[in-house]
Order: structure tokens, then sequence, then C-alpha cells
């Protein structure tokens, strides 16, 4: 059980963290155009993020898939850059939202590439595996949980508490995530010799 809470903790420091930031600013992205009343659609696109995310992070730690690390760290913030863009550019249709969840599914198969190297390390001397994965997803899942529970209350301090107009607040939240995902983009551009 001891092997469960360690990668647990993993996965909730994986979203948590001072360092996840653009694993934070895509969960971000993909709440911000929602509110209280839709917290069941939220909750399913989140969890169609950690299926994707997953994924790939099985299928990297049993070797079936190895990306560049390079081109992962890379390809992470043109999700975000792409996902904060859409919120930018759409008229937030209720046929369109449901778009998300295929974006969240697709994009999650990306960022899962992104701790794959280090958690293939961590369980390759270790015998539960499938605790291991099983308690790094869960760990991820209650971070992402948390990050939307504070998205959500923010949107609704800011519609609600100062009246804002929720398309006025996620254009400037989607707005802002865009340049600061674009910047990270940027200075990780792979070196293509």
């Amino acid at each position: 059980m001891s092997s469960f809470w360690f990668y647990f903790t993993e996965g909730w420091k994986h979203i948590i963290s001072q360092d996840a930031l653009d694993h934070q600013l895509f969960i971000i992205a993909l709440a911000v155009i929602y509110t209280f009343r839709d917290w069941k659609r939220v909750l399913i696109l989140v969890t169609a993020f950690t299926i994707g995310h997953s994924l790939t992070l099985a299928l990297s730690v049993f070797n079936v898939i190895r990306v560049a690390s390079s081109w992962v760290e890379f390809l992470i913030p043109v999700t975000i850059v792409l996902t904060a863009l859409w919120n930018v550019l759409r008229q937030h249709k209720p046929r369109q939202i449901n778009a998300n969840y295929f974006l969240a599914l697709f994009f999650g198969l990306i960022h899962g590439l992104g701790f794959a190297n280090t958690i293939r390390m961590m369980l390759a001397s270790d015998e539960s595996v499938g605790t291991g994965l099983l308690g790094f997803n869960l760990g991820l899942e209650a971070g992402q949980v948390i990050v939307v529970l504070v998205v959500l209350l923010l949107t609704k301090l800011v519609t609600g508490g100062l009246k804002i107009p929720q398309r006025i607040y996620i254009f400037a939240v989607s707005a802002l995530v865009f340049i600061l995902s674009l910047k990270m983009a940027l200075e990780r551009v792979p070196s293509l010799s």
C-alpha cells in the first residue's frame, strides 16, 4: 500500500506542484468555459484527459511507444496554445463544447508522454507496476479536480460576484493562457538537426 501512496503523491505533484504550470494551464484552458452547473461535464472532460494521459503513460512504461522528450516538451505547450485559441475563436455552442472531450482525450495522449521517462525509471525497480500506474493516475485525477474546482470558483466570483460577462472572462483567461503557453512552446522548439 505504501507503493500506491508514493505514486499517488507523484501523480498529485504532477499537477499541483510549481513545476506543473504547463499542465495547470491546460486544465484551466479546458475548464474556463464551464460553470458550476456544468460540473458533471467538467469531470467527464478531466477524466477524458486522464484516460489519454494514462494510456500513453502505460504504453511508454511497457516500452510500446517512445517519443523524444524534446518533442514532447514542445508539443505539450502547443496543445495548450490550441485549446486556448479554440476558446477564443469559437462561439461556445453546445455541439462545439462537446468537441472538448475529444480534444482532452487526444491532448491527454501527448501530455502522458511528458512524465513517461521519469515514471518509467521509477517503476523499473518496482515490482508493482500496475499499482504504481493506478496510484499515479488517481493522484493526477485528484490534482486535476482541485485545479478545476479553483477555476469554477474563480469563474463564479468573477462572473457572478463582479458581474463580468462570461464571454469576456473566457476571452481574457484564454488569451492569457495562450500567451503564456505560446512563450513556453517557442522556448521549447526542438532542434531539427
